[in-house]
Order: structure tokens, then sequence, then C-alpha cells
């Protein structure tokens, strides 16, 4: 919980200028010398130094990480199905069933969302693996609440389960409350080849469901049918969404892992098909984005191209401190070790695209949460006890 030491504090502090600058066209094509060195010179202009510190420290492949208010956050760790409170200079882990989380491959503890009336009902909610009481397993979404010394969870409901799994692969979950109340959760395919497309499973998929009742959210367009899983449907044709944010302008965006390559931030559309169709069997060399497929498909706002990148979490930034990144999008990076800094127009058109090299330096990056005050809060993915969830800010913020 304690700042760095001043040393450490000093060798951390860099200015984002070089690290900023764009490798590729607009177009996304590689960039000529003199059209690099014209983009270099704009990435630079107006971005902020930034300064990070580690928030916490001592855990094992933290997933994702929320506050909760009075300066504490919430942190769940994947495979050892831990949670924590955060806060006052140490960390206490949280009385909670880790054993009834079903932990394989990717899939485990993963992503945390807390009520917007956490301060009166306690309340927050996890998607995780979990048992079925007839043997198996699947993914879910659970409704807890803490009691009021934050030492204890206690399970509400299932708000939803059913969520497809095999061996734990493309089992990531993530959850985002929108601004109209909607519990956004977004899904993985499970690596099953028919699941992105098949209405009637919930894999591959960002759903849509009341957060109160596990009910599937009333404007859903597919509300209608008689199949209860499809009403739950808000987009589908994705691989393995990793990451939910929501613009100012309402606008909801999620990041996804590519197969090899294409890694993907899209603007989410009501009922929107994303393409991904890896059939016969499991393919993984059919494009992220197939548009010769029946009906229309929302391309990527924004495409990492050959290799992936392994993008993870994601949120806005918002706020004068961070200068020309205001408004963009954060998106941490698992393999490629770093955050990408995105930014789009009104239209959803990639404008601008920077990467701060101070945060190449802590390994893989999980999740991206923005605090009260503006600042961002990243999780390591690191096991062992040598997770940490960082504190980033602009100087002089």
């Amino acid at each position: 919980m304690r700042s760095l030491t001043l040393g450490v504090l000093l060798a951390l502090v860099t200015s984002v200028g070089p690290a900023g600058a764009l490798s590729t066209s607009a177009a996304g094509v590689p960039a000529a010398p003199t059209a690099v060195a014209a983009q270099d010179a704009a990435a630079r202009a107006g971005v902020p130094r930034l300064m990070v510190t580690k928030r916490v420290t001592g855990l094992s492949n933290p997933w994702d990480v929320k506050p909760i208010g009075g300066g504490r956050l919430l942190i769940t760790e994947r495979d050892t199905a831990r949670l924590f409170v955060a806060g006052k200079g140490a960390k206490r882990r949280v009385a909670f069933p880790s054993d009834s989380v079903w932990v394989a491959g990717e899939t485990g503890l993963m992503s945390l969302e807390v009520d917007p009336a956490f301060s009166s009902n306690r309340r927050f909610y996890t998607c995780s693996g979990g048992f079925l009481s007839g043997g198996g397993h699947d993914v879910r979404v659970n409704a807890w609440t803490l009691n009021k010394s934050l030492t204890r969870a206690r399970l509400v409901k299932k708000l939803v389960g059913g969520l497809p799994t095999t061996t734990g692969r493309h089992g990531g979950c993530r959850l985002l409350i929108a601004r109209n109340g909607a519990l956004v959760v977004g899904t993985g395919d499970a690596a099953v080849g028919t699941n992105p497309r098949d209405l009637t499973s919930l894999g591959g998929k960002t759903l849509r469901l009341d957060r109160r009742t596990g009910a599937p959210w009333p404007t859903n367009p597919f509300i209608s049918s008689d199949n209860r899983r499809q009403r739950y449907v808000h987009t589908y044709g994705h691989r393995n969404v990793q990451g939910l944010a929501q613009r100012r302008d309402g606008t909801l965006w999620s990041v996804e892992h590519g197969s090899y390559r294409d890694d993907e931030v899209n603007r989410l559309v009501t009922g929107g098909d994303y393409g991904w169709n890896p059939v016969p069997g499991y393919d993984e060399s059919v494009p992220m984005t197939d548009f010769s497929l029946p009906g229309k498909q929302y391309g990527a706002a924004w495409r990492s191209g050959d290799p992936t990148l392994a993008t993870s979490g994601a949120s806005f930034v918002y706020g004068k401190k961070w200068g020309a990144l205001d408004g963009a999008l954060a998106v941490a990076a698992l393999k490629a070790t770093r955050v990408v800094f995105l930014t789009f127009d009104a239209k959803g058109k990639l404008v601008r695209k920077d990467v701060p090299t101070i945060l190449e330096r802590f390994g893989r990056l999980r999740s991206v949460t923005r605090a009260p005050n503006g600042d961002l809060l990243i999780t390591t993915d690191t096991d062992s006890g040598g997770g940490a969830v960082l504190r980033v800010r602009p100087v002089g913020s």
C-alpha cells in the first residue's frame, strides 16, 4: 500500500513522448520513415509524463481491482480464487468461498464490479468458474455483499450461469455496470467453434442483465425469444471478450483477444454480429471479422494486426491532467506488456495511438480501472506473490 521509495519512484517517472509514437499509418499499413517521423511528433504533442507507484503488492495473478470508497480497493486473484480488501497501508484477505470456484487454465475468479450504491447496500459482483450440482462446471455471474467490517463476503444469488467452459480456455469474463443500470457481461467462446454465432449459447457474446434480479435486460434485441439464454444476448460473434468500457457519449466498447492476429477493440451496437466463426472444428485461421457471413458484420474500431498483443482490460481516461490522452481508451496488454492509449473520434474512427514506455516495465498487464480522482489502477498478471496493483497518474496532477 505504501508508495515506492524516492529512488525507485524517480526511476519510474518518464516522459511519454517518444513512447507514444505511431508505428503505422492511419490505414494500418507500415508507414514510410517520413510519415513515422511526422506521427512521432504528433504523438508527443500534449502527452503528459506519467508517474507509476505500486499501490498494492504481494498478490498472485490479480485479475481485477475496483475502488469501494474511503481509499480502499477490492481485488480478485484468478488462480487462488482469493478476494482482498486493500487500504490504509495493508491488504487483508476477505472470508470468501474460494473452494467453490472452479479454476482451470484461463478461468478462475475473474472480473469484479461494484454496485453504484455500494456505500449503502455493500453489494458487488463477480464472474468466475463454478461447479454444477450434477457434475461439470460453468462460468457464472454472482452477486455478493460485504459486511460492514469488510472481512466477509456473503453470496446473495447467482445472477446468470451456464456460460460455457471446456478446459478453461477462453473463459475470460468481464463485468461492467452501464450508466442505464444494466450489468454488461463479456464472455469467451470456450474454444468451441459454434458458440459465437449460436444465439442459444452464452459464449462469445456480450450479455446484458438486471443486476438486482438476474433477469435479461428488457431492451435486449432478442428479449422476445422463446429461448431464455438468447434473451440475454446483446452482441455476438466474439472470440474472447476481456475488456468492457463505456464512453462519455454512452457508447459501449469491448476488447477481445485475437487468434494469432488481430486483437480487437469494438464499438458495440445492440444486436450486432462481430464476425468470429471458427468452423468447422475450431479453425483459428479464419478472419476475426468474417464479412462473408450472412447478414451484416461490424468491423473493429482498432485491431492489432499480426501478431497479437493479447489485449485485456480497458477504461476510458478523462481529465485535463491527461492532456492529449483525455478521452482515450487505455487498453492493457498481457503478452506485449504495455498499455495502449487509443483515441477515437465521435464516429468511432481511430485518430491517435500512444504507448508510454514507462508502462512496459511491469510485465503482463491485466485490468485497467479508473479511480475516482481520474488516476488509473492496473493489475499486473504475475504469480507467486509478485503481482501488484499499479497506480498511474500524470506528473503534476
